[in-house]
């Protein structure tokens, strides 16, 4: 079942954005690789190959080139699968502030990974995005 639109605007003033501690890496492991050991937090596998996303620690420790060092920020909002608006919403006031955001969707949030440099940047984005809807 689709939510209205109209459900965006209570989304947006209950953002509620927390970052975990640490820095977590996107990474590429070769096909074969024994995944578990690396306690991966996602893990998506394209034609080209599988990408983690991991603690920077775990992929250092690995021996794994880091292709993205980020933070690791969670919409506290109760999301659903199928609300429409919340990601294009969010992606928009990032790129406004000229930061890049890889978002992931679970069942029950949206995660969005940043730039490491650019996470206390991105806070005060979504914060201001949260404000901007009375929230």
């Amino acid at each position: 079942m689709q939510r209205p639109p109209a459900r965006l605007p209570q989304l947006l003033r209950t953002l509620a954005p927390q970052r975990h501690p640490g820095v977590y890496a996107f990474v590429e492991v070769p096909d074969g690789t024994a995944v578990a050991a690396l306690r991966p937090i996602a893990l998506f596998r394209e034609a080209e190959g599988t990408t983690l996303i991991v603690d920077e620690q775990v992929a250092q420790a690995a021996g794994l080139p880091v292709r993205l060092r980020a933070a690791w920020l969670t919409l506290t909002v109760a999301s659903d699968l199928q609300d429409v608006g919340l990601t294009a919403a969010v992606a928009g006031a990032l790129a406004d502030a000229g930061i890049a955001c890889n978002v992931l969707a679970a069942v029950h949030h949206d995660h969005l990974f940043v730039p490491i440099e650019q996470a206390d940047a991105a806070l005060a984005a979504l914060a201001a995005l949260q404000r901007g809807a009375g929230g």
